[in-house]
């Protein structure tokens, strides 16, 4: 950097800076601010006044104009060691390379377009335009789960038409993931018999007769290598027989590069600019959701029936259900609808018949994801602690399943039959039945998978049950004993759990026109998901963490939102809540947000 015109005190000649550094305080917070690229430009562009004032005795007369003549480096070190959910020491630092300006005879007020030319040049020096994202498709999904240890797991919970859904959408572009999903299907098909096994393709009867299910596998997909389509679709509709592939004419349209039928492109799009919105509480879903994987298996879930480009109205659907209640069962407040819009990255209102619409399309998925959340809070859950059952008459009725510390959704079932499986995988802990509607046999149907069970719901007449000696009715399970703490403790669930159904079932309705409850149930457990992994990391050590708390404390939590290129901003105000989210790690960036077109998720203060 050098100073050409100014003569030096004693002589003639420039200043030649060969080192300049320039520190930058931060007084109060931990944020940047705003736009930390800004501050970096603005630093820039005040080195010149800085080193005229630096130099100011040395020089006669009013002092040059200093320029930057020679290469520029500023290294930013970002952070500061100490602050939660920043790396240690701040993170590796960062240099910014600035080219030196040639020395050109600039006109006094230069045209707009030279003016806007030179800005978008000082931002990509910041920051590239992100390269266009292809969405991961349902292979890289079944692959990852695989890796885990967990696809087996997951592809027993799905039902035969996802199943079905799933190897369509594999078949020829991954066997092997496929051969997994046609394992399932033909393994609920009882092969021993002779009608199934002369169903069987001639070659694979002998393969097939005495085969370990584990093998089963790696028989099939060395099937599929040589087997053609159709003699495949032949072999995987073994367990229900012959059956119409769902919404037919949608996917020949989409094989055939057509637009499926009443899908649309995610129209009115927020790429950049701000907005302010009355509750930053969907925000704040989306960093307990990623930690589990949940986040992850969104756009593959989507991608493998076609509808990756819909992942911003499976956004909005979820935010509905932390938003303001939804009066007459159908009706939104504004401030409601902007808030859902803004956090799917949709210009609002997202119309109603299109989230209707979406959720009878998205139908064959939601049980991937739904699995995947089970799949997730049974690993964390301790056998010790039971699991709770409550039945509901909204949202098609069923039976909910709840880890009683905490209140984390398991899952939703039409029956206890479907409950079964994830009892299994929490490692067969005591449940109680707290009041609600239960579906006749539930009772039933525990007692037979030896279920032990303790319930103040009046059984039916038949049910295995043995009346306890106890101050209230109570019930528990023909030949089970539940200790007297469960006992005690079921009536204190019971009201917990009755608060969480009225709160996210019955208030509060994601997609109110839709003809069935599927993506209704789904968003209900994710949103009960990220509610409970924030009571819980906040306010376990000083009182019983409760997902409805954590909603009323944050519902009125005003956000800016700002959309850029590369990520979207979240400014929460400061102040307590604020701190206390910080402190927890619930402001953690979000990379790769599906819905966000893969952008990152970023929160700061202001």
């Amino acid at each position: 950097m050098s100073a050409p015109t100014g003569p030096a005190v004693g002589g003639t000649g420039d200043i030649t800076v060969r080192r300049c550094t320039v520190t930058v305080v931060r007084r109060g917070g931990w944020s940047w601010g705003p736009d930390p690229r800004g501050l970096v430009r603005q630093v820039v562009d005040a080195l010149p006044e800085l080193l005229a004032d630096h130099f100011a005795e040395r020089l006669a007369g009013d002092g040059p104009d200093v320029e930057i003549t020679e290469p520029l480096t500023v290294t930013v070190r970002q952070g500061r060691p100490g602050v939660p959910g920043r790396p240690p020491g701040g993170g590796p630092p960062v240099e910014v390379h600035f080219a030196p300006v040639p020395v050109v005879e600039v006109p006094a007020e230069p045209p707009a377009a030279d003016a806007a030319s030179l800005q978008d040049a000082f931002a990509e020096s910041f920051a590239a335009e992100p390269e266009p994202r292809t969405v991961p498709g349902a292979a890289a999904l079944f692959a990852e789960l695989a890796e885990r240890g967990e696809l087996d797991a997951l592809l027993a919970l799905l039902p035969d038409e996802t199943l079905w859904t799933y190897l369509l959408a594999l078949l020829g572009a991954d066997d092997p993931a496929a051969a997994r999903l046609l394992a399932e299907l033909v393994g609920r098909a009882p092969v021993a018999g002779p009608a199934p096994a002369e169903a069987l393709p001639e070659r694979l009867r002998a393969a097939v007769a005495g085969l370990d299910a584990a093998d089963l596998p790696r028989v099939l997909a060395g099937f599929l290598a040589s087997a053609d389509r159709e003699e495949a679709l032949r072999l995987a509709r073994l367990p229900a027989g012959p059956r119409d592939q769902p919404d037919r004419a949608d996917r020949a349209a989409g094989a055939a590069g057509e637009r499926p039928r009443a899908a649309e492109d995610t129209r009115g799009a927020r790429a950049t600019g701000e907005v302010r919105v009355r509750s930053v509480l969907p925000f704040l879903l989306a960093g307990p959701l990623a930690r589990i994987g949940y986040l992850d298996a969104i756009g593959p879930a989507l991608a493998g029936i076609e509808l990756a480009e819909e992942t911003p109205l499976f956004a909005a659907a979820l935010a509905y259900k932390v938003l303001g209640v939804t009066a007459r069962g159908w009706r939104r407040a504004e401030g409601d609808a902007e808030a859902a819009a803004a956090f799917a990255g949709l210009a609002p209102p997202v119309a109603e018949e299109r989230l209707a619409d979406f959720a009878r399309r998205v139908r064959p998925a939601l049980p991937v994801l739904d699995g995947v959340l089970a799949l997730s809070v049974g690993r964390g859950h301790d056998p010790a602690d039971p699991l709770l059952i409550t039945g509901t008459t909204h949202v098609d009725g069923g039976l909910l399943l709840v880890d009683a510390q905490g209140m984390f959704p398991v899952a939703w079932a039409a029956e206890a039959a479907g409950l079964l499986p994830h009892w299994q995988t929490c490692g067969r802990p005591p449940v109680l039945l707290c009041d609600g509607p239960l579906p006749p046999g539930t009772l039933r149907e525990l007692a037979a998978a030896g279920v032990p069970f303790l319930t103040g719901v009046r059984p039916l007449r038949g049910d295995p049950v043995v009346r306890l000696p106890w101050r209230t009715p109570l019930w528990a399970g023909a030949g089970t004993a539940p200790g007297t703490r469960l006992a005690a403790e079921l009536p204190d669930h019971a009201e917990r759990l009755a608060d969480l159904v009225t709160t996210l079932v019955t208030e509060r309705r994601a997609v109110p026109l839709a003809r069935d409850g599927g993506l209704e149930r789904t968003v209900t457990l994710a949103a009960g998901l990220g509610l409970a992994t924030i009571a819980w990391t906040l306010w376990r050590d000083r009182e019983t963490p409760d997902p409805t708390a954590a909603l009323v404390r944050f519902a009125d939590l005003e956000a800016t939102v700002r959309y850029e290129p590369g990520a979207v901003r979240v400014r929460v105000p400061r102040g307590r809540r604020h701190a206390d989210l910080l402190a927890g790690g619930l402001l953690a960036d979000v990379p790769d947000v599906a819905w966000l077109g893969g952008r990152t998720l970023t929160f700061s203060a202001g």
